[in-house]
């Protein structure tokens, strides 16, 4: 067989690499979230006192995921520490396996309208913002269509301990990172934002609670796009 430059395809293999780069740059595109494509839930501002609330025992569920924790030499890592002698039943890493799990009931709560969820899991401000977000929603006849795909990462980034008049107030930064189909559709099932293709979203989650007191649990205090 004739291997030589005159009979070998070139302009073919040129076609090949040419639709080969464009199929890469269009994922790319298409794997990341583009600045017209609105968040899965409505941004909030951070609550600065955390509410009592029930106790939130939630399992986790999915696929494995990565979690990331700060090491107990950090100032992070030991304001971890301190919360767990306020409450020995707290670890780091089943504080993040329940956020997992509060995640996708919480996205899932939003997009389908369910506001006795959403309730159980958020502080009454954030859940004010959730409720009005959905009601305007409603009253324009539209539908939110999300789909968690796969939950990549979730990160502690950032802890606050701050003592209050009613007890000792934590608060726990957390970077989870998901794939998702997130879009609204108007009446007719005609995308209005977003897109049903797979993306990536990051998203900044805030979760406060009052430690050494009775029936408080940890709460969603603030949501924002990271």
């Amino acid at each position: 067989m004739d291997f030589s430059l005159d009979h070998f395809p070139v302009d073919l293999v040129l076609l090949a690499l040419v639709a080969a780069f464009l199929a890469l740059r269009l994922r790319s595109v298409l794997g990341k979230r583009v600045g017209i494509q609105p968040p899965p839930m409505p941004v909030t501002a951070r609550a600065d006192v955390p509410p009592r609330v029930a106790e939130n025992k939630v399992e986790p569920t999915g696929p494995t995921v990565e979690y990331d924790v700060p090491a107990p030499g950090t100032r992070v890592g030991q304001l971890l520490v301190d919360i767990h002698k306020q409450d020995a039943t707290f670890t780091p890493q089943q504080f993040l396996m329940s956020v997992q799990t509060v995640f996708a009931q919480v996205v899932g709560a939003y997009a389908q309208g369910n506001r006795d969820v959403l309730k159980t899991y958020l502080t009454p401000a954030v859940y004010a913002s959730f409720d009005a977000a959905i009601t305007a929603r409603e009253a324009a006849g539209q539908k939110q269509r999300t789909e968690i795909q796969a939950v990549r990462a979730l990160a502690i980034e950032d802890v606050r301990l701050t003592q209050l008049d009613v007890g000792l107030g934590a608060a726990v930064d957390v970077r989870i990172v998901s794939d998702q189909i997130s879009l609204v559709e108007d009446q007719a099932g005609q995308p209005v934002t977003g897109t049903d293709a797979v993306t990536e979203f990051s998203d900044l989650w805030t979760l406060e609670r009052l430690l050494g007191v009775g029936g408080s649990g940890w709460r969603l205090a603030a949501a924002r796009s990271a």
